[in-house]
Order: structure tokens, then sequence, then C-alpha cells
């Protein structure tokens, strides 16, 4: 059930009710701002991945900055954002089972979409969907590229899979998808430079095999905020699927630069308000969010300014706090921001992005695919 919003324009920020999902929209904006003069010398081209914000508002304001389109893991993620507007969008992901391939088909009329596949079976069913919505839609070859998940073998295997594709009379072969999940949260660059190197590489070699066959690649996409600096100047990728640059979790904020700083500059802009609930005693706060307000897969969220105080544990609905001893403890009722560790799942608690700016509620956003699973 959509929840009403927690908070209205104009509002301070220490009324908005809690937990809620805060963006400060002048860190956002230069996060939009930033990707944008980071990619401008290379050849790549944003494909900002949706998975992270499911918002079409955001979408847009990514594509109002030159995004070619925007990447969805999901079919009802692809239906939120077509359905607001968005007209190019890739499923960055294998979709199995009739009923979804048919949604898939049916948004060709309103989007341009698209989606990938590592099996000949799967291309099947694809094409069985196209042919029944009598579209003809755009299927990528997804390779394995080191990450050990989703794709077929780079070289002679995906060679023969995009063959498969190529000769269909309902299907478009859209090119490679080669995203190397498991690197984006290498720490060091040295670390992320050799394991997206030998993705490049495969990359690399599949293109021109494929090229050998008469079939070219319109795109050759991955990335994702831990490595499109390298990807982007490869030559090889011509798609960039970053997405949680534009909010920075605290897990994202462990990555360093060669200069041992944070990943392009990037700012943190999604926080999760919360509220003290109970001080039981000088070393110990307890706020409203828990496991049901923040994602703690990649750690526990930090508090925003506040390095003194660190967040131990979660529960359902209450977050442990330890308070240094030289500090003295929140007090009853004081909101505090906390920065997620994870903010592609803690996104997806909410109905509503909360923007404000200078202390003040601007604007609210619903997250329109919020929960979109299938």
């Amino acid at each position: 059930m959509l929840q009403p919003p927690p908070a209205r324009p104009s509002m301070r920020e220490d009324e908005v009710d809690t937990p809620a999902l805060l963006i400060d929209l002048d860190a956002f904006e230069f996060n939009l701002d930033h990707m944008v003069e980071l990619l401008a010398p290379t050849q790549a081209k944003l494909r900002a991945h949706a998975k992270t914000h499911k918002s079409p508002v955001i979408a847009k304001l990514q594509m109002m900055r030159g995004a070619v389109g925007q990447c969805v893991q999901k079919v009802a993620e692809a239906e939120a954002l077509a359905w607001g507007g968005i007209p190019d969008i890739l499923v960055s992901n294998e979709v199995v089972g009739a009923s979804k391939l048919a949604r898939l088909a049916a948004l060709a009329r309103i989007a341009k979409v698209a989606v990938c596949a590592d099996d000949e079976a799967q291309v099947a069913a694809i094409e069985t969907a196209a042919s029944d919505a009598g579209v003809r839609l755009p299927v990528l070859v997804e390779i394995d590229v080191g990450a050990g998940r989703c794709g077929v073998a780079p070289g002679p295997d995906a060679v023969e899979l995009a063959k498969r594709i190529a000769a269909s009379k309902h299907l478009i072969f859209g090119g490679l998808q080669a995203y190397h999940g498991s690197a984006q949260h290498k720490r060091t660059v040295a670390e992320r430079r050799t394991l997206i190197g030998n993705a490049v590489d495969a990359s690399r070699r599949t293109v021109e095999q494929l090229r050998q066959q008469g079939l070219d690649c319109a795109i050759v996409g991955g990335a994702g905020t831990g490595t499109f600096q390298i990807e982007s100047t490869s030559g090889v990728y011509n798609e960039i699927q970053a997405g949680s640059y534009v909010f920075m979790d605290a897990d994202y904020a462990r990555n360093l630069d060669e200069a041992g700083a944070p990943i392009g500059t990037f700012r943190h802009s999604l926080f999760v308000l919360a509220t003290v609930m109970s001080v039981p005693n000088k070393n110990i706060a307890v706020v409203d969010a828990g496991h049901k307000a923040v994602a703690v897969d990649s750690g526990m969220p930090t508090i925003w300014q506040r390095p003194e105080i660190r967040y131990v544990g979660a529960s359902d609905e209450h977050g442990k706090m330890e308070v240094g001893s030289e500090t003295a403890a929140p007090k009853l009722g004081e909101k505090l921001r906390l920065v997620p560790g994870h903010c592609d799942p803690t996104v997806d608690r909410y109905d509503w992005y909360v923007g404000v700016r200078n202390g003040r509620v601007e604007c609210l956003w619903p997250i329109a695919a919020r929960g979109g699973m299938h």
C-alpha cells in the first residue's frame, strides 16, 4: 500500500516524520553533473542504472544531462519507467517466463526496450513473445567477464548466440552486456584495474570475432560506480551503466582512487532520517530505523557528520548506536541522518523521496518502481 508522504514542501527537515528517505538536492545535483564531466572526454555514454533510484523523475534528470537511456533489472522496473515517459530502456538482465516476456514485449509499443540473454532456449522464448506482440526486440548477449554469475563464455559461444539472435525476423542483435559486478567494491585501484582489464580484453576479443561474422555491436555495455572510469576509457565499452553514483552509499565510499580519496569525488546525497527514540545511558542511543528502514547487507550505516557515534546493530524497528566516552549522547527526539551501507535495497523500503535543500523540504518524489521484483 502506498504510504502517505512523511513531509510536505517548505517543512523544516527536523519536522519530517521518520524514518524517511532524504535526498540532499545540492549533493544529488552535483553528482549528476559530475558524472557528465567525467564522461565528457571519453567516447562512452551514460545509460544510468535505475535499479538504484527506481524513479522516472530521477531518470528524466539524468537524461536531461545527456544519458542515452536507463538500465533496469526487472520488467516491473521497465514498466514503471516506460509508463513514466522514459523512451529507451535496457533490461540488463535475463528475463525468464512467458508472462514476464509478454509484458516486456508489450512495452515495445510505447518505448524502445531491450533485454539480455545467455542461452539459446531463452532467445527462443523472447522470439515467441516478440512474435506474439508483433514487435521486434533488441537482444544483447551477456558474456561472463569474470563475475561468475550470468553470461555465456566470451568468444565463440557468444558469437554463436549472437548469430542465432540476428537470424530471427522478430529480434535484433543489440550488442554485448559485459558487466563485472564483483569488481565494483574492490577497494584499491590496482584490484579494480586488474579485474576490469580482463573484462575489457574479453569484450574486445568478442567484439572482433563478431565483426568477422558481419555482426556489429551497437552497445557494449557494463561498468558501475566502482569501475566506470576504467571501462569508459577502454575504447571498447560505449555505454556505462553506473547507478549508485547519484547517491553514494557508505560502502562505495570505502573504495579509493589512486590518491586515496573516495572514487570520483561523488558526494553522499541519500540519507535515512531517523529519530532518537531512547537514550538508556550515556553510551547508548537507539533510533527508530532498523532492518525495515535501512539495508545492512553491505555494512551498518554511518552517522552523517557524527563520527563519534557508531551504528552497531539493527533489529526490526530499532537501530542501536554506541556513543564515544568523550561525547554527549544525542537527545531524545533528536533527528540524525544515516548514510546507508547499500543504497539500492534501502531505497526499495520507501514510497517517497523527500528532497531537502538548506534545511527545508523542497520536493516529494514517488519511488514508482518500489517492490518491482517481477
